[in-house]
């Protein structure tokens, strides 16, 4: 799988993957984390023009090794990377951060649904883009009811360390891997 930074001609195949991942959350029971209205298209477009928006493309038909192997050149997932402080992140309730100083943080982590491994290549990119910054940590969060993030993070390395609140109040669970 190849990680590659996204272009705005990406930005309708980027709203088809968020739409896919979120029809996946409903029927995974987790209807109430991106509802059907995030992320918006100006969020994803923002992402886009600051470089933070990142796209994982499949090399050939070894991807995913199943009968429905993605083509090359397929996407086959999305999401956003940057080492910057995340201004939910400043508190952290029912537990710690794992690490202090600078940090990497993935957000809006979406799935095509073809193939396999696309967040286990996108979590490995992100930590070596964060060693390459002198960043010591990834953190991430996600929706209580996102059981199947929660699995994904947890066989990726990551550790759960307390609840944080979005800027609309919105509870998550906050996870971080020391690199």
């Amino acid at each position: 799988m190849e990680i590659r930074a996204a272009v705005l001609e990406d930005l309708p195949q980027m709203m088809a993957i968020y739409e896919t991942a979120r029809q996946f959350m409903r029927r995974t029971g987790n209807p109430d984390q991106w509802k059907d209205h995030y992320p918006p298209e100006e969020v994803v477009r923002k992402g886009i023009r600051e470089g933070k928006a990142f796209l994982c493309v499949a090399d050939g038909p070894q991807d995913g090794g199943s009968r429905k192997a993605p083509k090359k050149g397929e996407l086959l997932g999305t999401f956003y990377f940057a080492v910057e402080e995340d201004p939910t992140y400043r508190k952290i309730y029912e537990g710690a951060w794992l690490q202090e100083g600078a940090y990497g943080v993935v957000h809006r982590v979406a799935s095509a649904g073809r193939g396999r491994g696309f967040a286990k290549a996108c979590f490995q990119w992100a930590q070596a883009r964060c060693l390459a910054l002198q960043a010591a940590s990834l953190r991430i969060d996600t929706h209580r009811d996102n059981l199947v993030m929660q699995h994904v993070l947890e066989e990726n390395g990551f550790t759960r360390c307390g609840i944080i609140y979005l800027e609309d109040g919105d509870e998550r669970l906050a996870y971080e891997r020391v690199l």
